[in-house]
């Protein structure tokens, strides 16, 4: 992945859509943290959908050298830049382009970084009363690369701008505002179906969804496009590693006609430790066309899944949450419109199943990453190593 890559290749990655379940998870998360960035003013305007391979990317690295001359001049640092009000442009950003759950971890650490508050009921508080607009993969049509036909990014922002759901005034990377870099954009066309307009969204409001209830009292991340429903119950069956349910997955010992919740835990950043993605049984779920089952997991998920699936439960199993105390055959329920993630269990039985519930051997003991699993907090905050 990444070993020398032609031109010619590094095309075809961008413009191609993703070649199978969770292939695209990294490029997807990328597109969407790339398009954020551009709305905190943190990039070049344009820079996010530029193709990799055309003209235009080459002229953007010449800008770039212009920029960093102007930063030098101007003394504009990082920290100048993300505010409260840059990381609520990232997180409507984020909403309107139905970007991956992975976007959670990381501006609750870049906020972390530069001392700035944000929190993940902020990101509810945002998807409370943005809309989806992007008509874009793996839910949608078209590939963000596709937007570079109807103005790139800039246009986008440009017409957030306009219906006041993104801060233009915010100060940029090029030492002027948000608004003053995209005035020259052009308008979207009302013709296209790739970015929705305001009255006409993909859906009403944000497609990813702040879970909490007793199986996750510090809070959970869900991406639910509304296309699989609003509500899902069924039995647990609980794993204890992806390998587990990716071997369950291929002997067929899963039940297509019942409803089942399927739970990987210790893969928190403790556990992974580091919150490896689920690539694996997030795509073998879709591969095996099951549509009566539901994932969650106190790690992460690629962000091409599809379906209900739930990560960043916190607190994760490694420091005892109630994820560790979940067992085969308990009822869980994943609700959007509550916005809740529960169990059908007691908070007394929950009580005293953890009483007995001994943290297992930690899966790295030595060296840098075992430095990190000590360290690390919880997904909540950002999964950062100085929560003290």
């Amino acid at each position: 992945m990444y070993g020398k890559i032609t031109e010619e290749e590094l095309g075809g990655v961008v413009k191609n859509a993703c070649p199978g379940p969770g292939a695209c998870g990294g490029m997807y998360t990328a597109n969407t943290m790339a398009t954020g960035i551009e709305a905190m003013g943190l990039t070049l305007p344009g820079s996010s959908t530029t193709l990799a391979d055309s003209p235009a990317k080459m002229r953007e690295c010449l800008k770039a050298a212009e920029a960093i001359k102007i930063c030098l001049e101007k003394d504009i640092k990082p920290r100048d830049l993300i505010t409260k009000e840059s990381l609520e442009n990232a997180l409507v950003s984020s909403m309107i382009m139905g970007g991956s759950t992975n976007s959670v971890l990381h501006y609750l650490a870049i906020a972390h970084s530069a001392d700035v508050e944000l929190s993940i009921d902020d990101f509810q508080r945002v998807s409370n009363k943005v809309p989806v607009l992007a008509n874009l993969k793996p839910s949608g049509k078209y590939m963000v690369a596709d937007l570079v036909e109807i103005g790139g990014f800039p246009a986008v922002l440009k017409l957030l701008i306009h219906a006041g759901l993104i801060n233009g005034d915010i100060p940029t990377v090029t030492g002027k505002t948000l608004k003053e870099n995209v005035w020259g954009a052009p308008s979207l066309d009302p013709g296209q179906d790739m970015i929705r307009s305001l009255s006409d969204p993909i859906k009403e409001s944000g497609h990813i969804r702040i879970l909490k209830g007793n199986l996750a009292p510090g809070g959970a991340v869900a991406k639910i496009t509304g296309k699989e429903g609003r509500r899902f119950s069924g039995k647990a069956m609980v794993f204890d590693r992806e390998e587990d349910l990716i071997s369950k997955l291929h002997k067929g010992e899963i039940d297509p006609e019942e409803n089942t919740v399927l739970c990987v835990r210790y893969e928190g950043p403790k556990g992974g430790p580091g919150m490896p993605e689920q690539l694996k049984s997030s795509g073998a779920l879709m591969g095996a066309g099951l549509r009566n089952v539901a994932l969650i997991t106190d790690g992460r998920y690629s962000g091409a899944s599809h379906g209900f699936i739930v990560g960043h439960i916190v607190p994760e199993a490694q420091v005892g949450g109630p994820i560790a105390a979940l067992q085969d055959g308990d009822v869980v329920t994943i609700d959007a419109e509550t916005n809740e993630l529960s169990m059908d269990v007691s908070d007394e039985e929950i009580a005293a199943r953890l009483s007995k519930w001994e943290a297992p051997r930690m899966k790295v003991n030595r060296g840098t990453l075992a430095k990190y699993a000590y360290l690390v907090g919880d997904a909540s905050h950002g999964a950062v190593l100085d929560m003290f």
